[in-house]
């Protein structure tokens, strides 16, 4: 894939200063202690977990593009301390201990991510301002107080999760029709592409070796007198623990199509913005912004001075299907521009620098997991449903302990071992996650219209929790 290409995949990428050299591809067979299979977060912080923990450690990590190339170099920006489901879905998963202690570890995780960026000198625009969620209804604001109760309840202080009323909302973020709105403070804005660059490179110093070019076919694990293995179109990889770190492209791995499926989020950016516009908009600390509406939004004030804004909604294509078309142009991005002019009107006749997007993965109950399977040799990480930037940083640690042996609180976290169901089927899986899709947009328009919440909310609430 030529540079051009690459820097087109997102704004973040195209940020980037100097060439985008792709490293060379694997030499033919090798055998290493741990094979890490995807150069995204995941694989980069599992690698440099290692060699932090045991630098003797043959550490192998292979990419069929380039390091960031997938959701690293293509995400919002939001380090944000937050699994997906929240606390509420860390409580019903695991009791209320295990929750809690869960949602201790993925708090602590944004400022670990701030530590090793500043010991590592990753510039990647690291702001710690936490997320502004503004209400734009009176279902919004109901659901937000709820969850400020429960983080209380549970023991987290205004620190962690505190209510604003319209005005203190609006000091942050001057949108429309305000009537509330939560800060969560455990949550910084980053530039996705730099820390996933600056990430690799500090890997390498370690001692890790990246091979990028080399796409992986299957993971083989150990059987009697065999290591545990990865076939790429480059060679075989033999390693005593492969790690498997595809996230959405774990549906291009050999048996796996049903494992993982791969949900399109879509991005825009702005041109750069005057000052005096800023001073308009708010967003004075580099806080990450939302609403609190199903059909998700999630923007950023950037390095360089751009609104960066996202939201989910693309249609789930048959087969787990990747299309670089829908990345690049949809009606759906005009759709996000239509939002942000919507929640910002003073952005009036701005123009728009940069359309993309990429591929989240979501496993069939919506819970992100690690592991190791120590009679296979395979380890795994994954299913962010989007909230991956943190939480890589924790499952790379995680991963480290686990085969290094380590006896750690983060190996008895409640999310090790975790396994997912696989989803249904085609047509099965098409038709549910469509019409799914269409029920939180449907939801968010009555809630609008109508400042109540439908009785069908339930019956997707259930599904994602």
């Amino acid at each position: 894939m030529d540079e051009r290409t690459l820097r087109s995949r997102s704004l973040w990428l195209d940020q980037l200063v100097g060439p985008l050299e792709v490293r060379p591809a694997l030499a033919g067979d090798i055998e290493v202690d741990v094979a890490i299979v995807g150069g995204g977060y995941t694989g980069l912080w599992t690698a440099y977990s290692l060699l932090v923990a045991d630098p003797s450690l043959r550490v192998l990590v292979v990419e069929r593009e380039m390091v960031g190339f997938g959701a690293s170099g293509r995400n919002g920006g939001w380090c944000v301390g937050e699994l997906a489901g929240g606390l509420e879905g860390a409580v019903a998963a695991g009791g209320r201990e295990a929750g809690v202690r869960m949602t201790q570890a993925i708090i602590d995780t944004v400022d670990e991510v701030g530590r090793v960026v500043e010991a590592e000198g990753i510039e990647c625009g690291f702001a710690k301002g936490g997320v502004i969620r503004v209400a734009r209804t009176v279902p919004q604001v109901q659901r937000q107080r709820a969850e400020v109760d429960e983080y209380h309840e549970h023991g987290f202080d205004d620190d962690v999760l505190r209510v604003l009323d319209a005005e203190a909302a609006t000091g942050h973020l001057r949108a429309t029709d305000v009537v509330g709105g939560v800060l969560y403070g455990p949550a910084a804005r980053i530039q996705p592409a730099q820390l996933a660059r600056g990430l690799a490179e500090a890997a390498e110093r370690r001692g890790a070796q990246i091979v990028e070019g080399t796409g992986a076919r299957a993971i083989v694990p150990r059987t009697a007198g065999r290591p545990a293995q990865v076939l790429t179109d480059h060679g075989t990889i033999r390693a005593d623990v492969v790690v498997r770190a595809t996230e959405a492209y774990t549906r291009d791995l050999d048996g796996l199509r049903r494992d993982i499926v791969p949900l399109y989020s879509l991005m825009v950016a702005t041109e750069p913005l005057s000052a005096e516009m800023w001073d308009e908009i708010g967003l004075r600390r580099m806080e990450t912004f939302a609403d609190d509406r199903r059909m998700v939004i999630y923007g950023q004030r950037t390095t360089d001075g751009r609104l960066a804004f996202g939201g989910r909604g693309a249609p789930y294509r048959f087969g787990s299907g990747i299309d670089a078309t829908t990345e690049a142009s949809s009606r759906i991005h005009d759709r996000i521009i239509a939002a942000l002019r919507q929640l910002l009107p003073v952005l009036g006749d701005v123009g728009f620098s940069h359309r993309w997007g990429g591929v989240l993965g979501v496993p069939r109950d919506w819970r992100p997991s690690v592991g190791l399977d120590r009679s296979t040799g395979v380890a795994w990480a994954g299913g962010y449903v989007g909230e991956g930037v943190a939480a890589t940083n924790l499952a790379g640690r995680t991963l480290a302990d686990l085969v290094t042996g380590a006896d750690s609180d983060l190996v008895s976290l409640p999310w090790v071992g975790h396994r997912s169901g696989r989803w249904e089927p085609e047509p099965l899986r098409w038709a549910g996650i469509n019409a799914g899709l269409r029920l939180a947009g449907w939801i968010d328009d009555r809630e609008s219209r109508h400042q109540r919440t439908p009785r069908a909310a339930s019956v997707l609430d259930r599904i994602v929790r």
